[in-house]
C-alpha cells in the first residue's frame, strides 16, 4: 500500500486502475499503453468522444485520439502544423512589437471588408 496526493492508502491494483483513467477539464481521459492497444481504432474513436484517449509507450505519452466539436478538417490539420504555428506565433510577436493596423484603418486605406 502507497499513500495517495490526499494521503490515503492505496493498493497497487487501485493505483493501476485509476492510471488508466484521468479527468482533464471535467472529462474523463483514458490511458492505454501502446503494447497493450489490441482494440480496432474504431473502438478509440468511440471512446475519444466521451473524452481523449492517450496511447503511452513506455510510461510517456506517444499518440491521442481526441474528440473534434465544431471544427473541420483543415482547422484540425493546421491546429498540428508545427511551420503554420510558428507563423503564428511570429506573427504575434511582430504585433505585439510593431502594433497591427486595425479593419477600421485597412477600410479608411481604401481595402474592403
Amino acid at each position: 500500500m502507497k499513500p495517495n496526493s490526499h494521503g490515503q492508502q492505496r493498493s497497487q491494483d487501485q493505483d493501476k486502475k485509476s492510471s488508466s483513467n484521468r479527468w482533464r477539464n471535467n472529462r474523463p481521459m483514458t490511458k492505454i499503453e501502446l503494447t497493450k492497444a489490441s482494440e480496432p481504432l474504431s473502438k478509440y474513436a468511440q471512446k475519444a468522444r466521451k473524452g481523449t484517449v492517450i496511447v503511452v509507450k513506455r510510461g510517456k505519452p506517444f499518440a491521442a485520439v481526441v474528440p473534434i466539436r465544431n471544427a473541420d478538417e483543415e482547422t484540425v490539420s493546421l491546429s498540428t502544423n508545427r511551420k503554420f504555428l510558428a507563423i503564428i506565433e511570429r506573427s504575434r510577436s511582430r504585433t505585439k512589437k510593431e502594433g497591427a493596423i486595425s479593419s477600421k484603418e485597412l477600410r479608411r486605406l481604401g481595402l474592403k471588408k
